[in-house]
C-alpha cells in the first residue's frame, strides 16, 4: 500500500529584488517520495521505474553521495555523525522525477522522521548548473511549519554572491506543500524563491495526467535557468567568479549564521 508518497503540482516561483528586479514563474509538478515505498511503486505504477529508464523514474544516483546507493543508508550515517538519536527512521523526499532519463533538481528536500512518526531532521539537498551538489542538514523539531536558517556555504547562481544568508520556511508535507527561501545580504533582502503544490494520490493515472500537463518538464526547467541567466546578464548584473570545484559536500547546520 503506498501510504505516504504523493504527486505535488504547483508552480515555482522567483523574485529579485536587486541590482536589477526580475521576477518568473512556471509550473511544475514533483514527487513526494517515501524511501520505504519505493519498491512498491516500482512495482504497481505504470510509466514509472525505479534505478531503470522509463517515462518517469527515481535513481538512488541522483541523491545523497550520488553514486548509486541507498539513500536512506546515507540519511541514517549523516544522523549519527550528527548525533541525532533515532531507533528507526522514515524518510522522505520531495523531488522533480527523471523524465525521459533526465533531471535537475535545483533544491530536493529530504523529511526525516523517528519510529514515533515524528519529524527529527531535514535536509536541503541543493545542486548547481555545474553539477556540484551541497547538503545542509538541520536537527528540527516535529513542527507543522519549519524555520531554519543558515548562511550560504555553496555556488548556485553566477549572478549571486557567496555573502549570504539562507532562510528556510517550510512545511511537513500534507493536503498542500509549500517551502519558501528569503535570501538576504548585507544591505538586507535580496531574492525570494518559493515552491507550492496540491497533493495528489501517487497512481498511474495521476502521474500520466500530470505529464502530459507538462511534457518535458526537467528538460524545461534547465533551459528555463539558462534563459533567466540570459535575461540578467542583458540586465548587466554584475557576475560573481566560481572560486573552488567540489563533487559533494554537507555541512550540519544550527539555525545559527555569523
Amino acid at each position: 500500500m503506498i501510504k505516504y508518497s504523493k504527486i505535488y503540482s504547483g508552480q515555482v516561483i522567483h523574485t529579485r529584488f536587486k541590482p536589477k528586479k526580475h521576477h518568473f514563474k512556471y509550473k511544475v509538478f514533483s514527487l513526494l517520495i517515501d524511501l520505504d515505498e519505493i519498491i512498491e511503486i516500482n512495482k504497481n505504477l505504470n510509466f514509472f521505474s525505479y534505478n531503470k529508464f522509463n517515462l518517469i523514474s527515481f535513481f538512488d544516483i541522483d541523491h545523497g553521495d550520488r553514486d548509486g546507493s541507498n539513500v536512506k543508508e546515507w540519511v541514517k550515517e549523516n544522523l549519527i555523525k550528527k548525533n541525532i538519536k533515532f531507533q528507526n527512521i522514515r524518510v522522505e523526499i520531495l523531488c522533480y522525477p527523471r523524465i525521459l532519463g533526465y533531471v535537475f533538481n535545483p533544491l530536493s528536500i529530504l523529511y526525516v522522521y523517528n519510529e514515533k512518526d515524528e519529524l527529527i531532521s531535514i535536509f536541503y539537498e541543493v545542486k548547481n548548473t555545474f553539477g556540484e551538489q551541497h547538503t545542509y542538514i538541520f536537527k528540527t523539531q516535529d513542527q507543522k511549519i519549519i524555520k531554519n536558517k543558515c548562511d550560504k556555504k555553496f555556488y548556485v547562481s553566477p549572478f549571486i554572491d557567496m555573502e549570504c544568508v539562507y532562510n528556510f520556511s517550510v512545511t511537513k508535507p500534507g493536503d498542500s506543500i509549500s517551502v519558501i527561501i528569503n535570501q538576504h545580504d548585507k544591505e538586507g533582502k535580496l531574492l525570494f524563491a518559493s515552491q507550492d503544490g496540491k497533493s495528489q494520490d501517487l497512481t498511474s493515472k495521476n502521474l500520466i495526467l500530470n505529464y502530459l500537463r507538462h511534457p518535458l518538464m526537467t528538460f524545461k526547467v534547465i533551459v528555463a535557468i539558462h534563459y533567466e541567466a540570459f535575461k540578467l546578464w542583458f540586465k548587466k548584473v554584475k557576475l560573481v567568479k566560481k572560486k573552488i570545484k567540489i563533487l559533494n559536500r554537507i555541512t550540519f547546520e544550527t539555525n545559527e549564521f555569523k
